[in-house]
């Protein structure tokens, strides 16, 4: 298997990118919105894209919540931004809690019958006043702890309908004054600022997997943005952080990366996966350029593929016993507070 995670944007695969997926076997595939139109042909999608691989692949999705959401109504429900539930926590703890553990349990339903079997969530980054709107209301709160106490709920929730997560984007998207789609953060920030930017990614560090930020900290690395800095991912991810589970890089195609690094996706795969991102993400759908950084990525293997199967075993296990019925009832009234 390769150490990458490759995007869908079509929901059938055409022969030309059946048959690559068929000779590179990616570690696991990215639906995104165009590639979803109806639950069965999810679910079609989702076999033949393992059945192409050759191996039981993981399927991701970004499903927050709120402006990111793959799975949009008539078809699938609407399901609030994080900040909705740092309101309500705000209000009252315990049913901020039980709404975040409990929408997230919902939605992880909604995934593992489609055959998606891990999620792009929850949200870590704390923003700071000034900030680029591009995290916003993905956040749960301005505050660390908040972040963290909600972020876990939300983990479980996935976890109880045997989902996998991801906490994104270490080791702090909050304080960039730029979206890293369009271009290149920097942030100035201090080492004791940025102690409340690495506060929740801390409190969350057993999690099992976990994405970059393609942000440029000048405390830690002025040279190289977190994704392809071996400092920042040794020293600050690995080590202050103290996360030891899957680490994956945000999407190559990304602005951010381009205006960092010379070359194309290629060098920006072997650049990620260099520094100690254990797989990388290539999200544009597009076959050439799928085939370009599969060019640049490695085997999957020794500590990166431990961590891999961790993955999978939150991705694969069954979900727990669940009233859906109770549960859609309980999670409407609580939101509707």
């Amino acid at each position: 298997m390769l150490a990458c995670s490759l995007g869908l944007r079509q929901p059938k695969l055409d022969a030309d990118t059946r048959a690559f997926f068929r000779e590179a076997r990616p570690w696991s595939f990215i639906l995104f919105r165009e590639a979803c139109v109806s639950r069965e042909q999810v679910r079609v999608l989702c076999a033949d894209l393992r059945e192409a691989a050759g191996h039981d692949a993981l399927v991701w999705i970004d499903q927050e919540g709120g402006r990111v959401a793959r799975l949009k109504p008539p078809e699938w429900p609407t399901w609030p931004p994080a900040a909705r539930y740092g309101e309500l926590f705000e209000r009252d703890a315990s049913a901020g809690l039980e709404a975040t553990r409990l929408g997230h349990r919902l939605m992880a339903r909604e995934l593992k019958s489609m055959g998606v079997d891990a999620d792009f969530a929850p949200v870590l980054d704390v923003p700071v006043e000034g900030s680029d709107k591009i995290v916003g209301d993905r956040a749960f709160s301005a505050d660390p702890k908040n972040v963290a106490t909600l972020a876990r709920a939300a983990l479980e929730g996935l976890h109880a309908g045997g989902v996998a997560g991801c906490i994104k984007h270490m080791p702090g998207h909050g304080r960039a004054t730029a979206d890293s789609h369009l271009a290149l953060p920097r942030v100035s920030a201090s080492e004791a600022e940025l102690a409340s930017d690495v506060a929740p990614f801390a409190a969350l560090a057993d999690a099992e997997a976990a994405m970059t930020a393609h942000i440029v900290f000048d405390a830690w690395d002025a040279d190289r943005p977190a994704t392809c800095s071996p400092t920042v991912i040794d020293t600050i991810i690995r080590g202050l952080i103290g996360f030891q589970g899957l680490l994956m890089s945000d999407d190559l195609d990304m602005k951010a990366l381009q205006y960092a690094l010379n070359g194309g996706l290629k060098e920006r795969a072997e650049a990620a996966l260099g520094a100690g991102c254990d797989v990388v993400l290539q999200c544009s759908g597009v076959l050439k350029e799928m085939q370009e950084t599969a060019s640049g990525c490695r085997t999957l293997d020794g500590l990166s593929l431990v961590r891999a199967r961790a993955v999978e075993a939150f991705g694969k296990r069954p979900a727990d016993e669940f009233d859906a019925e109770a549960g859609w009832a309980r999670y409407k009234q609580l939101v509707s507070n």
